[in-house]
């Protein structure tokens, strides 16, 4: 439960400086700038967000799903980031999830039943009714029906539009260090703090690997984020506009930045698995990025002064920024303290 600490800010609303305009830092100065504070936001790219690991990620909102590996307080944040979701975005698509696996992973599957919750076992008229394109491919699968996803690449540059309209500023190009800025500064720059002086929880974190490969098919229609159970790959199918389905691993241990060639074949074969179409579907874009994360995976909201790092979102920082975000704007505003999350020095 949150608790209370003395603030180290003043009544008024002070300036708020944010580092980082990937996924945590854009909803950091989204609440902030919406709560009436004057917000900036500083992002050392462009607006494309070229070296923003937020841009490769597979964007789905899935809490429950994430109870199969996760620690309860993932479950906890991601069930309050839906609502802020659907708060701030409802335009955002909330189609549920659905899991699926082969029959020879069918230990697999009712593990995944077993650890998580928020979903109903259908069968395959059912999945056909949902899916069309996998009818008839799997006699099982669990649906998830209030989880959501959205397209990183187009969500960002809708939060941004929105920071503008509610009077922040939006500095790219603009590679700076929380130190040289005055004032109050959320450090929302992922792995890339983890060589700043005097953050030694930074400095605990390392880089989990995912890879991507986007595909453009017509032949496969998908309206919802679909998971396959796979003993050495697991992976998703996570739909994006303009006919194109990005298939994501879910994490590797390696701070590597690169794909090799077997890690591809295996991803390509693992979804070819799932529907034959994807062989003949083009090629867009493989790469990959690399998460920021604690030893227990688990984030953290580090204060020091009017120091505030926001890091260790892991592979969950689509789902629990908004309540990370909502965390902070307490703690600013008012003293609030979440002790699963936060950490005062």
């Amino acid at each position: 439960m949150p608790a209370h600490a003395q603030s180290a800010f003043s009544s008024s609303p002070p300036h708020i400086n944010v580092v980082g305009a990937g996924i945590a830092g854009s909803w950091q100065a989204l609440l902030f700038a919406k709560a009436g504070f004057p917000v900036t936001l500083h992002e050392r790219s462009g607006p494309d967000l070229g070296q923003s690991t937020s841009n490769r990620a597979g964007g789905m909102l899935a809490p429950w799903c994430e109870q199969e590996a996760a620690e309860p307080l993932i479950a906890r944040l991601g069930v309050r980031a839906l609502a802020l979701w659907r708060e701030h975005l409802p335009e955002t698509a909330f189609n549920g999830s659905l899991v699926v696996a082969h029959p020879r992973d069918r230990a697999d599957f009712e593990r995944f039943a077993r650890m998580t919750t928020h979903h109903e076992r259908i069968r395959n008229n059912r999945i056909g009714e949902l899916e069309p394109a996998l009818a008839g491919r799997f006699h099982d699968a669990l649906f998830f029906p209030d989880e959501g996803h959205v397209e990183p690449r187009r969500v960002l540059p809708v939060l941004h539009t929105q920071l503008a309209a509610h009077g922040a500023e939006i500095r790219f190009d603009s590679a700076c260090e929380p130190d040289d800025i005055a004032g109050i500064v959320i450090d929302c720059r992922g792995l890339s703090s983890r060589d700043a002086a005097g953050n030694q929880a930074a400095s605990a974190l390392r880089g989990v690997k995912g890879e991507a490969i986007v595909v453009e098919t017509c032949e496969l229609v998908l309206s919802r984020p679909v998971r396959l159970l796979h003993p050495r790959w697991p992976l998703y199918l996570v739909p994006r506009a303009e006919n194109r389905i990005m298939i994501g691993a879910t994490s590797l241990e390696s701070e590597d930045d690169g794909v090799s060639v077997r890690s591809a074949l295996e991803l390509l074969s693992a979804a070819y698995a799932v529907h034959p179409a994807l062989g003949e579907a083009r090629i867009v874009e493989i790469g990959t990025g690399l998460r920021p994360a604690y030893p227990d995976n688990l984030p953290r909201i580090s204060i020091s002064g009017s120091r505030i790092a926001v890091n260790g979102l892991y592979r969950h920082g689509f789902l629990i920024a908004p309540a990370l975000a909502e965390m902070t704007v307490a703690f600013v505003r008012d003293g609030s303290i979440d002790n699963e999350v936060m950490q005062c020095n």
